[in-house]
């Protein structure tokens, strides 16, 4: 990056992530060829004492003025699904809520925004271990099954819908296991690793691979992931398959985990160094 103009860089969301996020760009943006060009939280007083004033956009619709390389959204789907599109207009995209594309229409949305303005929608892999794997075994037609669990202590949970109502009913509890386009809409902020996987392997697709949602009492301070994945039989009727077993370090209570939060940022960076090209692609 050091070869061009500084990557203008503007935040969506300023929760954990996006706080660490700012706080990165402000230290290290300089010296990596980034500029932090602009910050927008649903709440603005959440960013009063933190973020500089020149730094705080007030009205989202309004970042086309700020002249965004790359936005990045690190807040909730609602704001892919409402404004996607029309950030697409003006900058690169970094989507944080993955979750979002199992919706349809947005996907779509944002596919034909992204052909229209020439920009690249860009997505986190998040705390998705082995998504290069997945991805390749997927393009040479090796994948057959991808299930992905995500256990943690349901304070770390934020449901929705006919979720919200689901209770723990002992000490691990499994609050759903099914098609990760049924479990996004309801869990929008506990499925965007389901999402990734999903995006990893369009022959699946959100349809085709299976999500698990698990509520464990003893995960207090982590989430932990599983991937397991298999291939078609072989000759010998044995099945080529992989297990990945994740332990993420987190806060109590936390939807993000602290690796979550350093892939993030390499997601960023990396996308920086990628061309920038109409379509979806995983960073």
């Amino acid at each position: 990056m050091a070869d061009r103009s500084p990557w203008r860089v503007g935040v969506v969301g300023y929760g954990r992530l996006g706080q660490s996020l700012v706080s990165r760009l402000l230290a290290q943006g300089p010296e990596l060829g980034l500029e932090l060009v602009f910050v927008w939280n649903r709440d603005p007083g959440r960013m009063a004492g933190s973020v500089p004033p020149s730094l705080q956009l007030q009205n989202l619709a309004a970042l086309g003025e700020r002249h965004p390389d790359l936005v990045v959204e690190v807040a909730h789907p609602k704001i892919i699904h409402e404004s996607g599109a029309q950030i697409l207009r003006h900058a690169n995209l970094l989507v944080g809520s993955p979750s979002a594309l199992s919706d349809q229409t947005t996907e779509r949305q944002l596919l034909e925004a992204s052909q229209h303005w020439d920009h690249a929608v860009f997505v986190a892999r998040g705390a998705l271990w082995g998504t290069e794997d997945i991805r390749r075994l997927d393009a040479a037609g090796g994948l057959q099954s991808l299930r992905v669990t995500m256990a943690t202590h349901p304070d770390g949970f934020r449901l929705e819908g006919p979720l919200a109502a689901a209770h723990s009913t002992g000490p691990c509890t499994v609050l759903y296991e099914g098609p990760v386009r049924g479990l996004c809409p309801f869990a929008p902020r506990n499925s965007n690793t389901m999402a990734a996987a999903a995006l990893a392997a369009p022959s699946l697709g959100f349809d085709g691979v299976i999500g698990v949602l698990v509520a464990d009492l003893s995960l207090t301070d982590m989430h932990v992931v599983d991937v397991e994945l298999s291939g078609p039989p072989g000759p010998t009727g044995r099945s080529f398959a992989v297990h990945t077993h994740r332990e993420n370090p987190a806060e109590p209570g936390a939807v993000t985990g602290s690796a979550t939060v350093t892939a993030f940022w390499r997601s960023l960076l990396a996308c920086c160094q990628l061309p920038s090209r109409p379509g979806i692609h995983l960073c």
